[in-house]
């Protein structure tokens, strides 16, 4: 089915086209991640376990692979995993020419230095963005993330370097309780609704079309909603689909240890709540590194709010004439200037 007004809001909305079998033109289906059940997932209950587990995963892994290498960022989901690579690996990360991701560069290089492993850092400029973004929505058949140029563009340095596997902690959040800042108050439908919109399709869009179907999915009585569910099927997909378009685009593989996890006890919200997010992770990072402070979530770095600063917004019809775009953040700039550029594509 076609639905060109559909797509543009959703993915305005969600960074993904969440109907599956809905798409922009004809024959050109986009590509959502399908994630693991919890049947096929191993349960841990503690740390340990997840250290166990990981390892059974990495000697697996070096059975087939002799030259595996990961994506690196400063946060400690990609840090606990560069702890099971060989001396010598190769790990990515992503840098910035205007030098706003310094810390997150600085702590990853720490994590090289402890494990020996040769480090790669990789800038994102505009002109990176121009000339890779074409490649991994062509390859999707939609607009994509920021975050996938970036992959991209690791994925091909790495072929470079002669690397088999690229490995990456991404599903860490989802599994194991960070997202805190979501996941944690006690949310009523309408204010989740507006908090996890990423941007508002009738703020931006010409012809706008309502998305609140894919909230009344998870509904809970008059005003509520199950913001858990909701974040293992719709984040996930959003998230991880991210990956798995950048990683084929490049026609890299690559792999993530924590999506073969599942915890076996119920998430301990009051935990989360009290400031420890992930705290079996917490806890990995904590054997792994016991000389160093625990960090907050890093998100990936994304250099766009220096990028698309002075940004004079899209010009198509499909846009409105009145986006306020100093109201707008760097990554919502990005969706509007992504978007533009899919359809400029697709429709001259």
């Amino acid at each position: 089915m076609v639905d060109k007004d559909f797509c543009l809001s959703s993915y305005i909305a969600f960074r993904y086209i969440w109907k599956n079998g809905v798409d922009f033109i004809e024959g050109f289906q986009h590509k959502n991640f399908c994630p693991l059940e919890d049947k096929d997932r191993i349960p841990v209950r503690t740390s340990e376990d997840i250290d166990r587990e990981i390892q059974k995963q990495f000697d697996e892994l070096y059975e087939k692979y002799d030259n595996i290498g990961i994506l690196l960022s400063g946060g400690m989901d990609s840090a606990n995993l560069a702890a099971y690579l060989k001396p010598g690996s190769h790990a990515y990360t992503f840098n910035s020419v205007s030098g706003e991701f310094n810390a997150d560069v600085e702590r990853a290089k720490v994590y090289c230095k402890k494990f020996n492993l040769n480090h790669h850092l990789i800038d994102i400029t505009m002109e990176d963005y121009e000339k890779y973004t074409p490649i991994v929505m062509h390859y999707k058949f939609a607009p994509v993330h920021s975050i996938e140029p970036q992959i991209f563009k690791a994925a091909e340095l790495a072929k470079k370097d002669g690397v088999q596997l690229m490995i990456v902690g991404e599903s860490a959040d989802l599994i194991f309780g960070g997202m805190d800042k979501l996941i944690t108050p006690e949310w009523t439908f309408d204010a989740f609704a507006k908090r996890y919109t990423f941007l508002d399709p009738y703020l931006v869009l010409a012809n706008p079309v309502d998305q609140s179907a894919l909230f009344e999915k998870y509904r809970k009585g008059d005003n509520g909603i199950d913001v858990l569910k909701f974040m293992d099927e719709v984040f996930s997909i959003e998230s991880s689909s991210s990956y798995l378009n950048a990683f084929g685009a490049a026609w890299m593989p690559y792999y993530d240890p924590y999506a073969k996890l599942v915890m076996e006890e119920p998430l301990d919200m009051q935990r989360v709540r009290n400031g420890e997010p992930k705290y079996l992770v917490r806890g990995l990072y904590a054997i792994k590194y016991p000389e160093l402070e625990i960090p907050f979530k890093i998100p990936m770095p994304r250099p766009v709010d220096a990028i698309f600063r002075d940004w004079d917004g899209p010009k198509r019809d499909e846009f409105r004439k009145d986006i306020p775009l100093d109201q707008l953040t760097g990554n919502q700039k990005w969706q509007l200037w992504c978007a533009e550029l899919f359809l400029n594509s697709l429709f001259g």
